[in-house]
């Protein structure tokens, strides 16, 4: 009897496991990933059963091609930026994705339509459009800045600014701020000249600059007083100032545009689960469901219209999106096929001038 009770529990435990499913999924962490757990984590597990382990990273890209070429890859799915979404399936460190799997529009219009130009790749899927913005703290400027030119005058402007430590969207916001029209940095950025002219603009504030490597960092040094303007991811600054009440505004001028994709690294001990959970969060009313909880538009074009307030209750989105009107009169598109060609180069030079 006691041998039987024995091997009863052992099956049911052995049962267990080969029912039990999970998917591992890296993201940003703060406001951004509460944003992808409430839209989509949250109703997938419902729907599935399957349970969604979330992980923060400062750059959900980094890991993926140390656990591929180890032979040890813990993470399922990813949310990285284009240019690493380009740069890593080139270097066949991603799983391609068939967009067949991908659900409709609500109207029957095939996804491969209904997702913005080049929200789709071989081996990614766009979920949301989110920018690069300058913002500063009210309490702590005087006056109104309105160009991100003027993130550079500290005569005008006096106090510490926050910049990312990156040469991408650093290096573009310093060629706008010296005159150089959107339509043009990233030929100007192809040129020695160009670049020089890039870090020559820098060497104008850099005794004046903190630098910050995470999304969450910017809100924080402008509510500390530590910085009086930094750049920032645009949806963290409206958590900030709309959801925790800080006096942060945002300057539109010389936004930068990009996307944030979803991968699956190769050889994902979860790929089935990792593209069910792409093809999940990713439909139309999970993207627009995403954008009720932060400041990001959608990758479809058919979530737009179902783009309502924020959870507050009262607070519109629609002017607060990267892709509003107003905030697009001087925005530049991120080049993406720029940065997975150029990302090592420059960010070898980016290095160099901070040691210097």
């Amino acid at each position: 009897m006691k041998k039987t009770l024995i091997l009863t529990t052992a099956l049911a435990g052995f049962a267990f496991a080969a029912t039990a499913q999970e998917v591992n999924v890296m993201s940003w962490g703060g406001a951004y990933t509460k944003s992808q757990v409430e839209a989509y984590g949250k109703p997938f597990t419902a729907e599935t059963g399957i349970k969604v382990n979330w992980i923060d990273a400062d750059n959900p890209a980094t890991p993926i091609k140390a656990q591929v070429e180890a032979g040890n890859v813990t993470i399922d799915v990813a949310d990285v930026e284009y240019s690493d979404a380009i740069r890593l399936c080139d270097e066949g460190l991603l799983e391609e994705i068939d967009h067949s799997m991908l659900p409709p529009a609500p109207d029957g219009t095939p996804a491969e339509e209904d997702f913005l130009e080049g929200a789709l790749t071989d081996c990614a899927v766009a979920n949301i459009v989110w920018s690069t913005v300058m913002a500063y703290n009210t309490d702590n400027v005087n006056g109104q800045p309105t160009s991100i030119a003027d993130f550079f005058d500290t005569e005008k402007f006096p106090g510490k600014r926050g910049l990312r430590k990156s040469a991408k969207a650093t290096l573009e916001m310093a060629l706008m701020a010296d005159g150089v029209p959107a339509g043009e940095v990233y030929d100007m950025l192809e040129t020695k000249e160009g670049v020089d002219r890039a870090f020559a603009k820098l060497d104008t504030i850099k005794d004046d600059i903190i630098w910050w490597e995470a999304g969450a960092q910017p809100p924080q040094l402008l509510a500390d007083g530590e910085v009086v303007m930094s750049t920032a991811y645009n949806g963290r600054i409206f958590n900030a100032a709309v959801a925790e009440g800080q006096p942060f505004e945002i300057v539109w001028d010389g936004q930068i545009l990009d996307y944030d994709l979803f991968v699956v690294p190769k050889g994902a001990p979860n790929k089935d689960n990792a593209m069910k959970f792409i093809a999940f969060a990713t439909d139309t009313q999970r993207l627009a469901d995403q954008a009720s909880w932060i400041s990001y538009g959608p990758a479809r074009r058919s979530s737009g219209a179902l783009v309502g307030k924020y959870v507050d209750g009262k607070t519109e989105m629609a002017p607060h999106m990267p892709t509003s009107e107003a905030a697009l009169k001087n925005a530049l598109v991120n080049n993406f096929e720029f940065w997975a060609d150029r990302d090592t180069d420059l960010n070898e030079r980016f290095n160099a001038w901070l040691s210097n």
